[in-house]
């Protein structure tokens, strides 16, 4: 392989970050990490609460089942399932937002779809088509 062609490692790696759509994923990775962090902060510090209070003043977060308790310097070994809740919640509720963002989303595109074209205007007729209508008209007259 002759050298000039030969790509380094360099290069492949500018010229792979340097596709826009490794940008745009980008930052949806960096938007999605924030927004994941708004929905935490609803579902734990909205939705929640009012959950545990429609269920009688629970805390789901104080929710476990103790495997081993705490004795002389050993922490408590606990399947804290109440937290496991919180996060499933936590998922519906970001699912849920996504779905209708897909959903709006395709409605758009369908509605732009949908919007007839402007008709193209009219071919010229050929050569031969105007030849054969000059013709047409003169064994008229």
């Amino acid at each position: 392989m002759a050298a000039s062609k030969k790509k380094t490692i360099a290069s492949e790696f500018k010229e792979f970050i340097a596709r826009g759509n490794v940008m745009d994923m980008a930052v949806g990775v960096i938007m999605g990490g924030a927004f994941g962090k708004i929905v935490s902060s609803l579902v734990n510090d909205v939705f929640m609460p009012l959950i545990g209070k429609l269920f009688g003043g629970v805390d789901f977060t104080t929710l476990k089942v103790v495997l081993t308790p705490a004795s002389e310097g050993v922490e408590e070994v606990a399947l804290t399932y109440g937290n496991f809740i919180q996060n499933v919640v936590d998922f519906i509720l970001i699912s849920l937002v996504v779905f209708l963002l897909v959903k709006g989303i395709n409605a758009l595109r369908r509605k732009k779809e949908e919007e007839p074209a402007p008709a193209p205007a009219p071919a010229e007729p050929s050569e031969e088509v105007k030849l054969l209508t000059e013709i047409r008209d003169a064994l008229k007259k």
